[in-house]
């Protein structure tokens, strides 16, 4: 997966719900600006509200073979993708349940300081900060580790796919 998929799907998404008069416009350009100016993105915040309606046809499973594209396990969109900058245009990230952190997560299994995120020769590198719960990605408990898009970045209760 390349960095930016999901949210390239995201956007392609609305645009065609824009296309079938499912969005007006101002919907539409406050989505879209949602989608790409956010760190954490709840697709079904964004799309989880739009139906598509259509005959089963070649249409309708071409619809459906795009839905499937977007999501994480089984079609669903991700609970929240972590919409990382991989230009390198920013170099670190702060985790945690403290507001002044980078990414909030409003969570008491959540570490006010959980993780920390570092930009580093075209890689980010997350490191679990000794929090209380851990962190998880894909599954497995990391003290520190290469963060790939399309990961699954677990925080307390809370679920990432990384983008």
């Amino acid at each position: 997966m390349q960095p930016g998929t999901a949210r390239d799907q995201l956007a392609q998404k609305l645009n065609a719900a824009y296309g079938a008069g499912l969005l007006s416009e101002n919907t539409l350009v406050f989505r879209l600006d949602e989608l790409l100016s956010s760190t954490v993105i709840e697709p079904k915040r964004l799309i989880g509200d739009i139906t598509w309606r259509v005959p089963r046809t070649w249409l309708a499973s071409l619809a459906d073979r795009v839905r499937a594209g977007l999501g994480h396990r089984g079609g669903e969109p991700p609970e929240a993708l972590l919409a990382l900058d991989w230009s390198g245009g920013r170099e670190r990230l702060l985790i945690g349940r403290h507001p002044s952190c980078d990414v909030v997560l409003w969570s008491p299994n959540v570490s006010r300081r959980h993780a920390r995120l570092q930009f580093r020769d075209g890689n980010w590198i997350l490191r679990d900060l000794e929090s209380t719960n851990g962190t998880h990605v894909n599954g497995v408990a990391v003290g520190r580790c290469e963060l790939r898009p399309g990961d699954r970045l677990t925080i307390g209760a809370h679920s990432l796919t990384v983008d």
